[in-house]
């Protein structure tokens, strides 16, 4: 068997390893475009935000580790261009500019997603960035140490702008966020996204939603944003406008792509060819509230789905549930959580939603250090069926929100849900967790 691994970030590299642990004997050649492998893409900002800190600290395992002690083929600065299915064979050329083609028996298509960047004027200045890739970290890191950055401009406001804002910030940098679409965090309930909006404003970052961009220009060492109505300056900006699947080679290949460009795949991770697999950032999943297709790049489901096509390929038949799109990140002070639908993702569904707004308390009445908690939570009014929440607050968030996951994967109605026998001591929480006075409040709606 040879297994040929387009990608060596975590799906790549966690199907790679789990592929020698059950079969030692197993040829496995994982091609990979950059030289850095394995690395935690999700702790860049935190790491930028400290100058101390080295990038290679985010780097959980290193490539020569992989070759020697896995006695893996792995291939860094390996670019892979096409898929030949028929001849079962893959193409590419390396950083040095050399071709190279490798057969497969089985192949796994783990790409990643890169990040989306406008075609604006000015927009390949070197004072414009992107944060995605290790490579890009190190980047925008060694830019801040050399150089006098006073003033930055974050286009776009999805988690990444909202961490590096922090980041920034606590580099003195003087930060303004912009971007054309008019609401601020359209997928969260806009109690809870006023509460973030504060955070930011508090702290002295500048927001300009609704504001569309037209050009970047050159001035002197900084640049100008050119906005309509709005000219802002910049030693540094920030591309952060989200994420795209790095899904061509696999369109170019004809297989089939799904929801919002990505790879689609089967529970097994199969795409519509039987020896090719895809997962992680680039490939589509099933959401288990929606019922249907989604694609949310998160970093659990790629490691979690390289297993599985390891263990597919292996002959160990592996299906995955699906995913309900937790996540957690932090602004400043804050802790922001979701998982399951938000209500227009419900209403979209096809569900008859309600929902509800909760402020509460993160520890027991008259303890000490005690700070706010901002929950909505969604349900569907025919079936009682939790469907979704979100939350803001200051401490209790983060850990609170899985809860919510297992509730979602086990399909529980708010009702169940408001049941559930919560620990409580007054560090932690009230008698009533907050999610629990979520629950009966909204159980009042659904009656």
């Amino acid at each position: 068997m040879k297994f040929v691994i387009i990608g060596g970030d975590a799906a790549g590299m966690s199907a790679a390893s789990r592929a020698k642990r059950n079969d030692p004997n197993m040829e496995v050649i994982v091609l990979e475009q950059t030289h850095d492998v394995s690395y935690s893409a999700c702790g860049m900002p935190y790491n930028i935000a400290d100058p101390k800190r080295d990038m290679e600290t985010l780097v959980v395992r290193k490539a020569q580790v992989f070759i020697e002690k896995n006695r893996i083929n792995l291939l860094i600065g390996h670019r892979v261009t096409d898929i030949d299915r028929t001849a079962k064979k893959v193409f590419g050329v390396t950083i040095g500019g050399e071709s190279f083609s490798f057969d497969y028996d089985k192949l796994f298509i783990a790409t990643g997603a890169s990040s989306v960047r406008p075609d604006l004027p000015g927009i390949d200045l070197p004072q414009v960035m992107a944060l995605k890739s290790l490579e890009q970290g190190k980047q925008i890191k060694y830019y801040l140490e050399k150089n006098p950055i006073k003033k930055a401009v974050i286009i776009g406001m999805g988690y990444i702008a909202l961490e590096m804002c922090e980041a920034f910030e606590k580099s003195g940098i003087k930060t303004s966020m912009v971007k054309p679409g008019p609401v601020f965090l359209p997928w969260l309930s806009p109690d809870l996204a006023d509460v973030i909006y504060h955070e930011l404003t508090n702290k002295g970052i500048d927001i300009y939603p609704g504001v569309p961009i037209e050009r970047i220009e050159p001035l002197g060492n900084s640049v100008q944003v050119i906005c309509e109505n709005l000219i802002l300056d910049a030693d540094l900006v920030l591309v952060a406008m989200g994420v795209k699947p790095c899904s061509k080679i696999a369109k170019e290949a004809g297989l089939d792509i799904g929801i919002a460009g990505s790879i689609a795949v089967d529970n097994y991770l199969q795409t519509s060819d039987n020896n090719i697999y895809a997962a992680g950032d680039c490939a589509d999943a099933f959401h288990l509230v929606s019922d249907s297709k989604c694609w949310i790049p998160l970093a659990l489901r790629a490691n979690r789905a390289g297993w599985a096509v390891a263990d597919n390929v292996c002959g160990t038949q592996t299906s995955l549930q699906g995913v309900t799109g937790t996540s957690v990140f932090k602004v400043f002070s804050l802790e922001v959580a979701r998982s399951g639908l938000n209500f227009k993702e419900a209403k979209k569904a096809g569900f008859d939603p309600v929902e509800n707004n909760v402020k509460t308390r993160s520890r027991a009445h008259g303890h000490p250090g005690s700070t706010p908690i901002h929950i909505n939570m969604v349900a569907d009014k025919k079936t009682g069926r939790l469907l979704g929440a979100q939350m803001v607050g200051k401490e209790g968030v983060a850990h609170r929100i899985n809860a919510v996951a297992v509730a979602l994967h086990n399909k529980m109605t708010v009702k169940d849900f408001s049941q559930t026998d919560l620990a409580y001591a007054p560090p932690f929480g009230p008698v009533w967790d907050p999610l629990l006075t979520a629950a009966n409040q909204l159980v009042k709606k659904i009656l």
